[in-house]
């Protein structure tokens, strides 16, 4: 079981998370309100040395995407938009591709993804990401385990329900961001809390993808 601690973009969040046993450091490069630069994510990396250093994109071009990746020695890129197959071919790092978990979910064309993690996040029109709802874990459960990758289950998980979601999906990661945030900022005992429940659901183990 791998955290993801999504969206960070303080120096004290960074900590927190290196500290409270998180596995992936999320770092946002998409239009965002946790949108951090460049120069900023190589500080926050530095402050949580240990952890993989993940970017978010969304519909980035290829030669911006792998500049950044370059420069903040990123150990994924995470994809979060409409980015297609041959794209992810042409990334030059281990990708997590991001799919929205509708009534419809095509399987097999994900399938085509060559890609190192899916994240599985909630379903919104109009929206990448960042929506803060989950989806229906019990509907959802059978179509995931047809999926051609390990899965990060993300989307409106909280300290109080992220045990509920490994117990339906038996993902092999979470991921969160605003439900661990207090008034829009990281809340340093709501990461503990959720990574300590994420281990306790999960058996208290951690995935070597990691």
């Amino acid at each position: 079981m791998i955290v993801k601690i999504c969206g960070i973009a303080t120096l004290s969040a960074a900590q927190a998370a290196r500290d409270a046993g998180a596995d992936f450091l999320g770092l946002v490069f998409a239009d965002s309100r946790r949108r951090v630069t460049a120069e900023t994510a190589r500080r926050l990396a530095a402050a949580a040395k240990g952890l993989a250093k993940v970017g978010v994109f969304v519909n980035a071009p290829l030669a911006e995407l792998r500049d950044i990746a370059r420069s903040c020695r990123l150990d994924y890129v995470q994809l979060h938009g409409d980015e297609s197959p041959e794209y992810c071919r042409q990334v030059g790092y281990p990708v997590i591709k991001a799919v929205r978990m509708d009534q419809v979910l095509d399987v097999a064309a994900v399938a085509r993804y060559p890609v190192d993690w899916l994240l599985v996040d909630s379903f919104v029109p109009g929206r990448y990401g960042g929506t803060g709802k989950t989806f229906d874990w019990a509907a959802a459960r059978g179509r995931l385990g047809g999926l051609n990758a390990p899965v990060i289950v993300a989307g409106g998980l909280t300290p109080e329900n992220v045990g509920e979601a490994i117990a339906v999906l038996t993902p092999q990661g979470v991921d969160v961001s605003g439900g661990v945030e207090t008034d829009g900022a990281k809340d340093s005992e709501k990461i503990y809390r959720f990574i300590a429940e994420a281990r306790q659901a999960g058996g208290g183990i951690t995935c070597s993808n990691a």
